[in-house]
């Protein structure tokens, strides 16, 4: 039995099971709450091969899905060590953002479990693809979802957020279909690794400047998801006004399938490209990482502040990327993981602020630690992981990244660094406002954290510390994943295609200049 298929089975099927189930009280949320359970078990099944060969695809899936003449598509996936912890997390994730939903959606729950089985099932499509065809089925599949979750249970403005979510996102995904169609015409096949092996070997040769367009047809798709500035404007009014748990999942997850595609896809099918776009890539990462933190530091709004937070350490995942580095490879895919379980956990605290004050802004707390000193502990906890304190998880990827920049050209990581500074200044000055100080009005009879509260928010503030203290747990799959698809990015800075031959046949010499 495949577990990879399984564990992309086990959503799709809840699905379709939740559209037939009766609208009953608790029959829905159990059903939901089940399926993601058991699929956050078979996942972790995944990680023992990962293990073994990190650096190749294992627990695989190809098959034949569509054959027509010109066109045979596979329906492709497999786990490594740089997709591993993102298809753990994404499963671990999805039981959290069930369990939230029950106390935060009050209407149309079965509808809304429903839908975040099914971008589940986007998702681990996503992060498993090995075929550009099935990739961008799944990227459009884990869209949907997410879109009628802001537009149907969203804030005040949720529809004009929710709409200029799905402009930016799809306006994106055309230049990647582009790119995935003339990628295919060249090569004569959507499949990931019969088309790096061609490129490798020679037999598929690409001029710089169609690497160009190749590249930046990626860029665009995978830039808007992450977002990267000044592809960002979707991001704060959807994270503001998007329900708790579809905040929960944009931040902690759906985030990191740009970051993703840029370090799967985009770096290693135009590596030319991506070299030669690097400086003002990282111009733009550091831009980001700057410009994300100066606003957070100005905003009144909890939800926020937290939202452009995303838009600062989102910058550190890009920048680490395009070091080229082992370094910065590696912290960016551990960033991904770290930012993924500290930002979680912030909405979800933001959230239950929000449900007890019926107000995100800052102005309409204070004290709140003397009436709940356990909902102010576990807001420290996770707020002191998002700024990267020794000992809990964002300051490992942090560290790798500036190290990476740092061995590349130090005045990236001198510039960089400044984001590290800026985002203890906003959090642990939202901290002071929020939780500290006098206690207001609407703030003097604040409950604490329920029971209830505490079982999602467990396992995160667990994680937080196991990430930040004992990092070889997670590090090696990562490490020779990354180290191979370096190998991939450098195999060729230069493709040279010369027409020769009587019959002007076209013969590709490929020359590798290091």
């Amino acid at each position: 039995m495949n577990l990879l298929a399984v564990t992309l089975a086990l959503p799709i099927l809840g699905f379709f099971a939740l559209l037939i189930t009766p609208r009953t009280e608790k029959g829905p949320f159990f059903l939901a709450m089940l399926t993601t359970v058991v699929t956050f078990l078979c996942s972790l099944g995944l990680i023992r091969p990962a293990f073994g060969t990190p650096a190749q695809f294992t627990s695989e899936i190809n098959s034949a899905w569509i054959t027509s003449p010109g066109l045979h598509i596979r329906f492709h996936l497999g786990v490594d060590g740089i997709n591993l912890w993102l298809v753990v997390l994404t499963t671990l994730l999805l039981p959290i953002a069930v369990w939230i939903s029950q106390g935060m959606i009050a209407q149309r729950n079965k509808q809304f479990y429903a839908l975040l089985l099914l971008f589940e099932f986007g998702l681990i499509g996503v992060f498993t693809a090995a075929d550009l065809f099935v990739f961008y089925v799944f990227w459009e599949v884990a869209l949907v979802p997410m879109y009628l979750m802001v537009g149907g249970w969203g804030g005040p403005r949720r529809a004009p957020a929710a709409v200029k979510f799905f402009v930016y996102t799809f306006f994106g995904s055309v230049f990647m279909l582009g790119s995935v169609i003339y990628l295919h015409s060249v090569t004569g096949t959507f499949d990931y690794s019969e088309i790096m092996t061609s490129i490798g070997s020679g037999r598929v040769a690409l001029t710089s400047a169609q690497q160009l367009g190749l590249f930046l047809g990626f860029f665009m798709a995978f830039a808007v998801k992450v977002p990267i500035v000044p592809l960002h404007t979707w991001l704060p009014e959807t994270y503001t006004q998007a329900p708790a748990p579809a905040t929960f999942l944009l931040a902690a997850i759906m985030s990191k399938m740009g970051a993703y595609g840029l370090i799967r896809y985009a770096i290693t099918l135009a590596p030319n490209a991506a070299h030669r776009c690097a400086g003002w890539i990282v111009a733009l990462a550091i831009l980001g990482i700057i410009y994300g933190a100066l606003l957070a530091l100005i905003q009144p709004n909890i939800k926020r502040l937290i939202a452009y937070s995303s838009v600062s350490h989102l910058g550190f995942i890009v920048l680490g990327i395009f070091t080229f580095s082992q370094q910065g490879a590696d912290g960016a895919v551990y960033q991904m993981i770290a930012h993924g379980v500290s930002t979680g956990a912030l909405f979800i605290l933001a959230g239950y602020l929000e449900e007890r004050r019926g107000s995100m802004e800052i102005a309409d707390f204070g004290g709140v630690s003397t009436p709940a000193p356990v909902f102010a502990t576990f807001f420290m906890i996770a707020m002191l992981a998002s700024i990267g304190l020794p000992v809990l998880c964002n300051f490992i990827g942090e560290y790798l990244v500036l190290q990476g920049a740092a061995l590349t050209k130090f005045t990236w990581a001198s510039w960089a660094a400044i984001g590290v500074i800026l985002s203890a200044a906003y959090m642990l000055w939202m901290y002071q406002r929020t939780f500290l100080g006098k206690i207001n009005d609407g703030t003097r009879n604040f409950t604490d954290l329920r029971r209830r509260e505490w079982v999602p928010l467990l396992p995160l503030i667990v994680l937080m510390v196991w990430l930040g203290s004992y990092t070889q747990s997670f590090m090696p799959p990562i490490t020779s994943a990354t180290s191979r698809l370096l190998d991939q990015t450098s195999m060729s800075n230069e493709y040279r295609v010369k027409l020769s031959s009587p019959a002007g046949a076209q013969i590709a010499e490929v020359e590798h200049a290091r």
